[in-house]
């Protein structure tokens, strides 16, 4: 099944809706990670109609950056999104997107789009967040969804829907991930087999950092289950059970997870991979709150972002894992 392509919003408002209306947004080169938004998006309007938007926004592409280069397989995409459930395949030109050339008024991404991506590319969320607002307008949608992948993005659109009442409900769908790891991208095409090599730290990082993190998590959890007390590993010594006695006695000395252990987890990581041949050249690692991507302190409790930005070669790419901290014992 191919999805209709419709290129002028003119047509998209001409169509009979039934339903629900969803939108997945793209600027196209499609790959499995599209796919499965889009899945996730016909699962949630069943009887509805989805959309996807393909648009290679030239406003968030700053100084020296590869919007050039950046792939346009308009047919493939066709094809890809038509598989995965869409029913519609919307691409303007940007004549249609921004009629009267590049737009005087913008929207603004605030604090939180001045710091990690926002800091690494100047303009590139007030873009990003112009395009989305205009294509929301366009496509008139329900619901939207967006990638866990792009992190600061989804916060931000996120907050632009509910600052400026937006009528539509943002979701966001996990990381899909190559076999290796690797979280999907466009850009991975661009890696040659030594990069992509060197391109797996990031994600091998951000799972050492989750690994730190569970384990941490797991020993508060039993520190809370197990009475702290010098009389309980006696009594566990007694019987014999020198090995559970001792584990007793540490998960009672257990301190609450540390956002610095789980940091520096994955730093020992990238920190390795930029010895490679060639090199992994760190952007930023983080941990951040998702609420303002501010980074978390060591009594932080609740959700954080592990979050890291490299350059392999030519090519810069973008990984995150979200984690819980538990509230402190």
């Amino acid at each position: 099944m191919t999805a209709t392509l419709l290129r002028t919003a003119g047509e998209l408002h001409a169509r009979v809706r039934h339903g629900r209306r969803a939108v997945v947004m793209t600027m196209g080169a499609l790959h499995e990670g599209h796919a499965t938004l889009i899945r996730r998006a016909r699962a949630l309007v069943p009887d509805g109609e989805v959309v996807v938007t393909v648009f290679v926004n030239p406003l968030q592409f700053g100084e020296g950056e590869d919007l050039d280069r950046y792939p346009r397989t308009l047919d493939a995409d066709l094809e890809v999104a038509g598989r995965a459930g869409a029913d519609v395949v919307f691409a303007p030109a940007a004549e249609e997107v921004y009629p009267g050339g590049a737009p005087q008024v913008r929207i603004s991404a605030g604090p939180m789009g001045t710091v990690l991506e926002g800091a690494s590319r100047p303009g590139h969320f007030d873009g990003m967040l112009t395009v989305v607002a205009k294509l929301l307008h366009l496509t008139r949608p329900d619901l939207a969804l967006y990638g866990q992948k792009d992190a600061q993005q989804l916060a931000l659109i996120r907050r632009m829907a509910r600052d400026l009442n937006f009528g539509v409900e943002i979701v966001g769908v996990s990381t899909v991930r190559e076999e290796d790891g690797l979280a999907l991208s466009s850009r991975n095409r661009y890696l040659s087999p030594r990069e992509r090599r060197t391109a797996l730290a990031l994600s091998q990082a951000l799972f050492a950092g989750q690994d730190r993190h569970a384990a941490q998590e797991a020993l508060r959890a039993r520190a809370r289950e197990v009475p702290a007390t010098h009389a309980r590993a006696e009594a566990l010594s007694a019987l014999g059970e020198s090995r559970a006695a001792a584990d007793a006695h540490a998960v009672s000395l257990a301190a609450p997870g540390s956002p610095a252990a789980v940091r520096a987890a994955a730093r020992l990581v990238l920190d390795d991979a930029a010895r490679l041949d060639p090199p992994l050249e760190l952007d930023y690692l983080a941990l951040v709150d998702p609420s303002d991507f501010s980074e978390v302190g060591d009594d932080h409790t609740g959700e954080a972002v592990l979050a890291v930005a490299a350059r392999v070669g030519a090519t810069r790419l973008i990984d995150n894992v979200p984690l819980t901290f538990g509230a402190a014992s």
